[in-house]
């Protein structure tokens, strides 16, 4: 099959990143069904040492940048990472070049039969897309023959697609409210979920964490005889210095200090590079290589769009695919802290299962304008939905009906000295890229 056959049929499958999800059980995701198809291809997830990463926020710029990291460093990297941008492609990369339409056809014609068995024998329900981009991420990886794999999970842990490999270090980021439909209504039924992913004896490298939830971590490492590793107790974190293409931030480790400057912007990422590091030098330990050099370069280089972009000076920019009430905080406490704009104009887009109501009391005391408007995604929710919303707060928000008018209205209303910020969701971050960038539609 050629790349447009192969995406038709991999999108052909049930996608639960547009369709509503069903409750985060083994019924709805067994994990059997991933490991028949991965046996039936002779077990490509184990071929390279693998780290997995599992949280709600940070976890996509964490893979990022312990991947860059890796590279750095010599070692031939996987990175798997979701949702995409613009294309499909970009979830795929090794040492930093995503793969190629090529290489998704030829993999996609062969794993196609193996999961299509699976699929009649029935056992344990059909295989959903990103169960199938997963195993075709791992058997790139393996006829890619990299020597480590970043896996970031998708959503949960337990029962996610990414769960099927003996991680050499397990990676929680910040845990926080998401997904309440699938994983559960309170921070402890969430942190369990994530939990998942922890392995018997597997050293466990976490963020800070509400008390709930570290409550939950201790005892799931204490059941699993697993090393805990804390950022801010054990690994510590400083901000240096900032402007509008990098930040500075200083790391003392377990091993060593660090000063690093990384081209993310965002409070934030000084605890997914704490993190980052962490792991690292539990690789260290392990006895893989890892020069402090190469963590410094590596981190320098790493990309990852979407989180902080700043995609124009003047008026200012920024997108953000941030997309719960945690993420979006953290964006506005960046915002405060880098810029100092005349007027700041919000455009939001949001998904109709996530926590608007939350996400819009983070928002009610930094924008002079709001834009509410809508993704090209079946799970977005209407820009009235938002305009009702922020009209509980006091504010008379606007409506658009795309990212192209919305960010024609923005600039229209913005002077050089304003703030333009896009936010509410990765598609609408997708999407803004693309317009701005004239980035053409593809899959």
């Amino acid at each position: 099959m050629n790349y447009t056959e192969a995406v038709d049929y991999i999108f052909g499958h049930t996608n639960y990143e547009i369709v509503p999800r069903v409750p985060h059980t083994q019924e709805n995701y067994d994990l059997r069904r991933v490991f028949a198809v991965l046996e039936r291809l002779d077990n490509p997830h184990l071929k390279a040492k693998s780290l997995h990463i599992a949280g709600t926020n940070g976890k996509g710029s964490t893979s990022a940048i312990l991947a860059s990291a890796l590279t750095a460093s010599g070692y031939k990297t996987g990175l798997y990472t979701s949702p995409h941008l613009h294309t499909m492609r970009e979830r795929f990369a090794v040492d930093g070049c995503m793969i190629g339409e090529r290489d998704v056809a030829d993999i996609t014609t062969r794993i196609k039969p193996e999961i299509e068995a699976v699929d009649q024998e029935a056992r344990y329900g059909c295989l959903t897309v990103f169960e199938i981009l997963t195993i075709l991420g791992f058997t790139w990886f393996a006829g890619k023959k990299c020597e480590f794999q970043v896996m970031e999970v998708g959503m949960g842990g337990k029962f996610d697609a990414t769960n099927v490999i003996l991680p050499e270090v397990c990676l929680l980021t910040s845990i926080n409210y998401d997904h309440m439909e699938v994983l559960g209504n309170t921070l402890t039924k969430i942190a369990a979920e994530k939990c998942g992913i922890i392995k018997s004896g597997c050293i466990t490298i976490t963020h800070p964490q509400f008390e709930e939830v570290e409550k939950v971590i201790l005892e799931v490492c204490h059941e699993k005889d697993a090393r805990l590793i804390r950022v801010g107790k054990d690994v510590t974190v400083a901000s240096l210095r900032h402007d509008f293409n990098h930040q500075e931030i200083e790391v003392k480790g377990r091993l060593d200090d660090y000063k690093i400057s990384i081209p993310l912007l965002g409070k934030y990422q000084g605890d997914n590079v704490a993190a980052a590091i962490a792991s690292l030098e539990v690789l260290i330990e392990k006895g893989y290589p890892v020069p402090k050099e190469s963590i410094i370069q590596g981190m320098a280089d790493v990309k990852f769009p979407g989180r902080m972009h700043i995609l124009s000076r003047r008026p200012l920019i920024v997108v953000d695919g941030g997309h719960n009430p945690g993420a979006v905080r953290g964006v506005v406490e960046s915002l405060r802290q880098y810029f100092n704009p005349a007027r700041a104009i919000l455009v939001i887009g949001t998904s109709s299962d996530k926590d608007i109501s939350g996400i819009v009391s983070e928002l009610t005391s930094v924008f002079d304008v709001v834009i509410a408007t809508r993704a090209h995604n079946p799970r977005s929710a209407s820009p009235e939905s938002l305009v009702q919303e922020f009209a509980r707060h006091g504010i008379n928000a606007g409506t658009a009906a795309d990212i192209p008018q919305a960010l024609a209205e923005a600039r229209k209303l913005a002077t050089d000295r304003d703030l333009i910020c896009v936010m509410g969701s990765m598609f609408i971050a997708g999407e803004a890229i693309a317009c701005l960038e004239d980035i053409s539609n593809y899959k």
